[in-house]
């Protein structure tokens, strides 16, 4: 297998779906040659090879085939055609439950899980110090796991699958339940783990996908659609998610004054996109500049304070007639989470049908949120509708990088000065 310790080629997996019990007794007796089945293929076709120690991302809507996948890599299913070679011990954390019998303690289960995986007792003994350690779930350790919530539940899952002493670790959505805390914990512990494992992900938090994996595959209904970059595939799947088209951008866009606010100066003040910034939407708009400026000084700025009042610009050219125009932006941080977001909608500002061979310059006035020291970016988008059922015509991902600073910020110590702090002592 070279260096790969997971290798799919033409995997596939067909089902036979029953309408009725009886039709399924019928064709196992043979009466006739008449097919009582639908087949449903839910992986058609798919090879990819995982290298160690990479981590890999597994995307895909609901259904997509996603959980077949790991069921086969894990060797819960036989796949109906192709091949898939597995190098290593795999421990996975799958749907809430497996591998875990329900009457047992936790502690028990730890033994049990320490045996399906090959160890002794005695192996078991010398990890139970870390796996009750990490899990941290205190007396409920010793109560049957079906007593647990879904939060003690993966904690007590995760412990035991990152001290089984993995080759190859799956997580299939199971972080998505449990306190912030134990996630960050879980999270800082995949950091560690990919150093020298491999690691397989399963989620829908694109964020997740974008900061801990290496590269990630795209399945859907059962195909492999693409494979890649995180940041690039994630894009275009929620672009996908959304039923927009997704396209590079890479145009040369030069400012007409004369069709932004016919002959207005204003015309000048927005700066042209960068080339080759991620966008989808469709060929209604086209948004072609963004330019932040500080409202007391009327510069534009990449460096912002929190609390500074600033102006957002944003030029859209518009090819075809929109009614009921939608323009607003997402503020996101390095992850990909949205900090903050808002539009003409939600700000009550009804907006005239935008008409076709114009471009038009929008402008935000706001107080910039008070985030932590770091670098941000500006989405902008347009599109049509209501909040709650809208048609996104463009949108631009991290139109504009900004650096944020804090209050008090000194830029030659590079430190923060807290103020309005209190001193004291106490005896």
């Amino acid at each position: 297998m070279d260096d790969y310790v997971i290798k799919a080629q033409s995997l596939t997996k067909q089902y036979k779906l029953y309408h009725k019990p009886t039709d399924r007794l019928k064709e196992a007796l043979h009466l006739s040659n008449k097919a009582y089945h639908e087949k449903f293929v839910a992986l058609d076709q798919v090879t990819f090879h995982v290298p160690k120690g990479e981590c890999l991302g597994i995307i895909g809507k609901n259904g997509s085939g996603k959980s077949t996948l790991l069921k086969m890599i894990t060797g819960v299913l036989t796949p109906t055609s192709g091949s898939l070679q597995v190098k290593g011990n795999i421990s996975a954390l799958l749907e809430l439950g497996a591998g875990f019998n329900p009457d047992f303690t936790g502690i028990e289960n730890i033994y049990l899980n320490g045996t399906i995986m090959g160890f002794s007792k005695e192996d078991m003994d010398q990890r139970l110090h870390e796996i009750l350690e990490f899990a941290d779930i205190g007396q409920f350790i010793h109560q049957p796991v079906k007593t647990y919530s879904s939060g003690m539940f993966v904690r007590l899952a995760f412990a035991v699958a990152i001290n089984v002493d993995p080759d190859i670790l799956i997580i299939d959505e199971a972080l998505s339940v449990g306190d912030i805390r134990f996630q960050q914990k879980c999270y800082r512990k995949i950091d560690e783990l990919k150093k020298t494992k491999t690691v397989l992900f399963v989620t829908h938090d694109m964020s997740v996908i974008n900061k801990y994996c290496d590269r990630v595959i795209w399945i859907n209904e059962g195909r492999l659609i693409e494979e890649g970059d995180p940041k690039e595939i994630s894009k275009k799947y929620q672009a996908f998610m959304i039923g927009a088209d997704y396209k590079k951008l890479g145009l040369d866009i030069s400012l007409d004054s004369e069709s932004i606010f016919e002959g207005s100066s204003k015309a000048d003040m927005v700066d042209p996109l960068q080339d080759k910034l991620d966008m989808m939407g469709d060929d209604k708009a086209l948004i072609t500049g963004i330019t932040l400026y500080d409202s007391a000084t009327r510069h534009k700025v990449t460096f912002v304070e929190a609390e500074q009042n600033v102006q957002l610009l944003i030029r859209i050219d518009i090819f075809e007639v929109i009614d009921n125009p939608i323009v607003g932006f997402s503020i996101r941080d390095r992850l990909g989470n949205i900090i903050g977001q808002t539009n003409s909608y939600i700000l009550g500002m009804k907006q005239e049908s935008l008409s076709p061979g114009k471009g038009y310059v929008f402008c935000f006035d706001f107080r910039f949120p008070s985030l932590n020291q770091g670098q941000y970016t500006i989405s902008p988008a347009i599109a049509s509708g209501t909040q709650q059922d809208h048609k996104q015509h463009s949108w631009v991902h991290d139109a504009l990088v900004l650096e944020v600073l804090p209050i008090g910020y000194d830029s030659l110590s590079g430190v923060l000065y807290l103020n309005d702090v209190s001193f004291s002592v106490i005896l």
